[in-house]
This record gives C-alpha cells, structure tokens and sequence, in this order.
C-alpha cells in the first residue's frame, strides 16, 4: 500500500514556486483572512484600504512565485510584502499632501495678500531647488510621484527599475525635504505626518 503523507505547507510552496495555480490558491484560502487582521490593525481599521493591499500582496506574490523560498515562513513574508505595500501608499499621500495641501495654505481664497502670494511662491522655489539637490535618479522618481502623481509600481515600470529601488529613493527624497524644511517653515502638521509615514 501506498503511504500517502499529509502535505505540508513546505510542499504547497515548493509546488507554488513551480507555478501551480491550484498551490496558489490553497494559500490564499488560508492566509487572506488573517493577511486582511494584520494590514487591518497597520490601516487603523481602513477595511477599503486593508482588502486592496491583501489582494495586491497575493497578485505580487504569484508575480514572485518563482523566487520563493520554502523553508522559510510564508506568512512572515506576506505581512512585510503587505506592510511595505502600505508604507508606498503612505510615501504617495504625503507627498501629495506636501504639494496640494500644504502650500494651499499660503495662498487661501479668503486671504488673497500680496504677502501670502509672496509667501507661497519663495515656498515653491525652495521647494523646486530643493528637488534639485536631489541626485539625477531620486529626482527623477520624486517627480514623477509629485507631477503625475504616478504610484511606485508605474514609475518601476517606466523607469524599468524595481518597485523596492522606488519605494527606497522616495524615502530618502521625502527624508531630505523634512530636514530642509523643518529648518525654515512652521510647518508642524507636515512634519508629523511624515514622521508616521515614512520613520
């Protein structure tokens, strides 16, 4: 007689490194919902952003498949490929917050003053030579992320660069402006927010 051994999840993931969609699928079954808890608890109980990030992490993970490592823990790597899917989200948010939020303020509708125009115009100068200073590749992707608004796997894909290299250069660009602009402007809501996001 045959001894047929349960399979274990060893088994599962060297079956799904091979590309077995029906592996694939045995581990969504068991780690969605508790992928969904863990990003849940990071999102503050943002259930739109917590089900976005968990169906992203598996579709990254079938991208990677191939690459799997099955003596290592499946849910460790599923919790930081979630976590740092978040933290790309965070990075988009604030520096989108920088460049529609923030400098608004300088310039409000009711408060239309020369000296409030003046104000927000030596912003966006710093601003720009501070973006500048960055180096050729950081900039290019800092830009990317301010003008088009583009999020970290598009300008992977236009820059032909991995999604981690992005996240990576975004850090540093928004970690140089921090420390520039906290020098010069009260800007404590801004800093703040880029202490959650990105430290």
């Amino acid at each position: 007689m045959m001894n047929c051994q349960p399979e274990t999840e060893r088994d599962i993931l060297s079956r799904l490194r091979e590309g077995s969609p029906e592996a694939f699928e045995k581990l969504f079954h068991k780690y969605a919902e508790k992928l969904y808890n863990f990003v849940l608890k990071l999102s503050s109980g943002d259930t739109y952003r917590a089900e976005e990030i968990v169906q992203n992490t598996f579709v990254r993970v079938w991208e990677m498949h191939a690459c799997l490592n099955p003596d290592k823990s499946f849910i460790s790597y599923l919790c930081t490929i979630a976590r740092n899917k978040l933290i790309d989200e965070y990075e988009h948010r604030t520096i989108e917050y920088i460049y529609r939020e923030y400098i608004l303020k300088y310039c409000s509708v009711s408060d239309n003053t020369t000296e409030k125009e003046t104000d927000r115009n030596l912003l966006e100068e710093y601003i720009d030579c501070l973006i500048d200073k960055l180096p050729p590749g950081r900039k290019q992707v800092f830009i990317l992320s301010r003008k088009e608004m583009l999020s970290n796997k598009e300008i992977a894909e236009r820059l032909r660069i991995s999604e981690s290299t992005v996240q990576t250069q975004l850090s540093k660009a928004v970690s140089f402006m921090r420390e520039h602009l906290s020098k010069y402007y009260e800007c404590m809501v801004f800093i703040w927010l880029i202490h959650i996001f990105v430290n």
